[in-house]
């Protein structure tokens, strides 16, 4: 159920192979122990050309995670340091490392074994 979406300036996959960087999130998500492992679910958006960051063309890394309601505000915060402490580790030179939680409702999700 969880998803974690990975936007980031392509010259990140210069630094990292790809999946690794994949495999290294799925594994913090399992480590925080807030969701199955075979429910998470994590995708990467690579940028080549059209984004800026504080003006100007530099590294970036966000992750838009995605998940059922009913974690606590502690949880969350705990999950978001997890990553952003596995990235930081791996890219200490990018300037910008970030993620931001977004809880699902449980009564307007679906997908296609719930129909």
């Amino acid at each position: 159920m969880p998803h974690f979406v990975i936007d980031c300036s392509e010259p990140i996959l210069d630094l990292l192979d790809p999946e690794i960087l994949l495999q290294e999130v799925h594994k913090t998500a399992v480590a925080s122990t807030l969701f199955d492992e075979a429910d998470i679910k994590v995708r990467l958006n690579p940028f080549k050309e059209h984004y800026i960051v504080g003006g100007k063309k530099d590294n970036f890394i966000h992750v838009f995670a995605n998940i059922m309601e009913g974690r606590t505000t502690e949880q969350k915060a705990n999950l978001s340091k997890l990553i952003v402490s596995k990235l930081k580790g791996f890219f200490p030179e990018v300037p910008i490392i970030s993620i931001n939680i977004r809880d699902f409702e449980k009564a307007t999700y679906c997908n296609k074994t719930m129909v």
